[in-house]
């Protein structure tokens, strides 16, 4: 670039003032300093800015051409210059969460992240484990709340807060009666579960082992929503993380089986790509998350 915007902004000043010294000074320069600024700005581009009239300095024709347009770049520099000295700010954030967090924990974060700096905005995306560990990796989000476990070199992988699967099923259906599943009740059972590739999915097959090639799957969806409709609809039993039941238990339109003998215990994680730039939105946000995540990472997650 063949002029500064030190130089422009040495001619806006003298521009203002209509004098030399008096610019030199508001700029806190020396005024042989404010004057080869000037200078080489019109030399560099062989034009003349000013009519020199004895101390007072006139802005001619081409001056008052260059005037409008030199203002407007110096406001964008500082605009700029102002947006870069707020880097310790909150701003936008993109977050992913999977389908229990982000419908029933997410936009409570968010609502407190947002009273804790406002004016910071967050977007929230709410997809399987899978999708979310993708688009982490590719820098489409900045930061994934996720229910499924996962391993990969290029992700920073923290545990964030335990969590438990429950199996329930319809006030009506004959399980209620007995409250209590042995290997054969869940393998006469008909199941209505998460789709694969879900963490909610990972967690009920892994609690399940020795059982799931002769578990009877009924209905897979995508959504924690529709399968409770389809357990209130008395279609089969489910299994979901037991944040997402406490109205439904509370109204009694569901009711939780126990399952004695199964781990349907897990954690949520947090992840972000090892080479994500920590910036302050992204630390205020781990900072809200802090109370439940231990200091070290999981290990072997």
């Amino acid at each position: 670039m063949r002029y500064s915007l030190r130089q422009l902004e040495v001619f806006l000043t003298i521009a203002r003032h209509g004098n030399l010294t008096r610019a030199a000074d508001e700029l806190a320069m020396s005024q042989s300093a404010a004057s080869s600024a000037l200078r080489d700005l019109e030399e560099r581009f062989d034009l003349q800015l000013f009519d020199r009239i004895g101390k007072r300095l006139q802005l001619n024709e081409q001056g008052r051409l260059l005037l409008p347009r030199a203002e407007a770049l110096m406001h964008q520099a500082e605009e700029l210059e102002e947006a870069l000295l707020k880097h310790n700010r909150a701003g936008e954030l993109r977050v992913g969460a999977t389908l229990s967090i982000g419908n029933y924990l997410a936009v409570g974060l968010i609502a407190e992240h947002m009273r804790r700096h406002p004016g910071a905005r967050v977007h929230l995306d709410v997809e399987n484990t899978v999708h979310i560990v993708d688009r982490v990796l590719n820098f489409e989000l900045d930061i994934g709340l996720i229910e499924g476990e996962i391993n990969h070199p290029d992700l920073d992988i923290q545990p964030w807060r335990p969590d438990e699967l429950v199996v329930f099923c319809h006030p009506g259906h004959p399980l209620a009666q007995t409250g209590i599943l042995n290997d054969d009740d869940l393998l006469a059972a008909p199941w209505i579960l998460r789709e694969p590739g879900s963490g909610t999915r990972q967690a009920f097959d892994r609690a399940l082992h020795g059982l799931l090639p002769k578990l009877n799957i009924v209905i897979e969806l995508q959504h924690t929503e529709a399968i409770k409709r389809a357990v209130e609809a008395n279609l089969g039993i489910g299994c979901l993380s037991r944040i997402t039941l406490a109205d439904a238990f509370r109204r009694g339109s569901l009711i939780e089986l126990k399952v004695p003998g199964r781990d349907f215990h897990r954690m949520l994680y947090i992840i972000l790509h090892r080479q994500k730039y920590r910036s302050a939105g992204l630390l205020a946000w781990l900072e809200l998350c802090q109370p439940a995540v231990p200091k070290r990472s999981a290990p072997g997650v």
